[in-house]
Order: structure tokens, then C-alpha cells, then sequence
């Protein structure tokens, strides 16, 4: 299978690059599944039911979200409707929708996605990820009653993310950090065969601070003061993510890339 993940989308030039290149990009690149995560696409913090309407219209499969999940109070009651979004499984007990779900491919073949949020250096404490997603992970074995199986981490340090990355190594197709905005270059296939990157980037305009117009975050380092609220900055944007080719028989990786296409880091797409 052709698998593609997208980092976070921010604000509404991450959102026009998803509506704009997405229809075009399926076919291109022969896209059998597509993931992004969304939680920033909404002025940068959350996801509005109508945006999601707009991203998932453009051809997108599963969007996942993060610890703005809840920012846009909409997608408290739209979640429940809308089975192709899922939030982190270890939000909390009582949050809508659900952490993980099967979804059936334009191919026919079964694609598990799930979603966890890290503990180090978060602003709020989340439940054990490891536990979460060691459980939900044995309801859906890979190369079983799964062909394909992304995870996405939303944490903040790298370390935490690849120890998730070698802690679900052979039980994944895919795993790959989400939450800080900057894509890594440690893109490989572990030894088991699961393709994992530390931080996929985010989909949005890279002349700014993570997604953010420059001048606000700049007055805040250097004065220590605020003057207004974070916006997002609405240049081109860059689509930031992985590429991942499966084994059909096993679902685990045969390739992986690193996908920059469009605005200022435009340098690799998959063949």
C-alpha cells in the first residue's frame, strides 16, 4: 500500500495547500491511504467542523488531532458524527469520539490509525501513552485483521518519540511525531520494518515561528512581554510529512521518504 501522513495543519494556508494540491497529489503519487493531522488548522489552535468538512472533502482519509483537539468547541459534538476524525486515546476518559478506528482503503485493505499524546514537557498531564497504545494496538494486529497501521505521537521531545517509535517497532507500519512544527531528518525503517520520522513538520507557511506570523513570538522572546494574540502566517505553505510503501503480505515498510512539497522546503516527493 501507498501511505501518506501530513504534520500538523496550520491555519489557513496549511488548510489551501491540503485543498489545493490534495485531489492532484492522490493520483500523482498513486495514494492508496491519507492521514493528516489537523489540530492547528483553525487559526492555528484546533479544528472547526466546517474546516474538517473543507480538508476531508479535498481527499483526505483520517484526520487526527492533538492536545488543541477541543479548542474549537464544535468539534466536541461534530466528532461524534464524524467517524474519519479521531483524537488522542489518553485525552482524557470523558472526551468525545474515539483514539483509534478502522477504515477500509479505496483498495479494499484494512488501515488502523491511532493516536496518543506524549507526557515530557506537555503543558497538561496525559495518561501513559506506551500502556495506551500497547492495548488498543493488540485489538488490531498488523499483517492480521490490519494491512496498514499509522500511529501518530503527538509529544514534544524527541526522545519520547523514539522510544514510541522502538516500543511499537514491528507492530506498525508507520510511526511518527506530530506537535512541534519542525519536520526531522531521521526519516529510516527500523529494524523490525516499521518507518518512523521524530516530527513529520507542519503544513503551513515556514517564513514565520512554527506556523505563527513572526512579529508577536519575536516581541515575546525579546521583551518578555505579549502585545496580542499569535496568528498564523499566510505565505505559501510547504506540505510537511512522510511517504510509506507497505509489504502487502506483512503491512510493514518496504520504503520511506520525507515529503516537502511546495513553499520554502519544496525538495522531495514519492515516486
Amino acid at each position: 500500500m501507498r501511505l501518506l501522513f501530513l504534520g500538523d495543519i496550520v491555519g489557513r494556508a496549511g488548510r489551501r495547500a491540503i485543498t489545493e494540491n490534495m485531489p492532484r497529489l492522490r493520483d500523482e503519487w498513486r495514494l492508496d491511504f491519507v492521514v493528516i493531522n489537523g489540530e492547528n488548522a483553525t487559526g492555528g489552535m484546533g479544528l472547526s467542523a466546517g474546516h474538517a468538512k473543507d480538508l476531508l472533502a479535498a481527499g483526505v482519509d483520517c484526520i487526527t488531532l492533538g492536545d488543541h483537539a477541543f479548542d474549537q468547541r464544535d468539534m466536541m459534538s461534530f466528532i461524534a458524527s464524524e467517524p474519519r476524525i479521531i483524537r488522542p486515546l489518553n485525552f482524557a476518559a470523558t472526551a468525545p469520539g474515539v483514539g483509534s478506528r478502522m477504515y477500509t482503503a479505496q483498495n479494499g485493505k484494512k488501515v488502523f490509525v491511532t493516536q496518543a499524546l506524549g507526557q515530557v514537557f506537555m503543558k497538561r498531564p496525559f495518561a501513559d501513552p506506551f500502556s495506551h497504545l500497547d492495548a488498543v494496538l493488540k485489538t488490531a494486529p498488523l499483517g492480521g485483521l490490519a494491512h496498514a497501521v499509522l500511529v501518530d505521537f503527538h509529544a514534544e521531545a524527541t526522545s519520547e518519540k523514539m522510544g514510541m517509535g522502538h516500543w511499537l517497532d514491528g507492530r506498525a507500519s508507520l510511526v511518527v511525531g506530530t506537535h512541534t512544527h519542525v519536520p526531522t531528518s531521521d526519516t529510516q525503517i527500523l529494524p523490525k520494518g516499521t518507518a518512523f520520522q521524530s516530527d513529520a513538520g507542519m503544513c503551513g507557511d515556514y517564513n514565520s515561528v512554527i506556523g505563527m506570523d513572526i512579529e508577536e513570538p519575536m516581541r515575546r522572546f525579546v521583551t518578555g512581554m505579549g502585545k496580542g494574540r499569535f496568528q498564523p502566517a499566510n505565505g505559501e505553505a510547504t506540505l510537511s510529512g512522510v511517504f510509506v510503501e507497505t509489504d502487502d503480505a506483512t503491512g510493514l515498510a518496504k520504503t520511506t521518504s520525507a515529503v516537502r512539497y511546495g513553499g520554502r522546503l519544496s525538495q522531495q516527493v514519492p515516486t
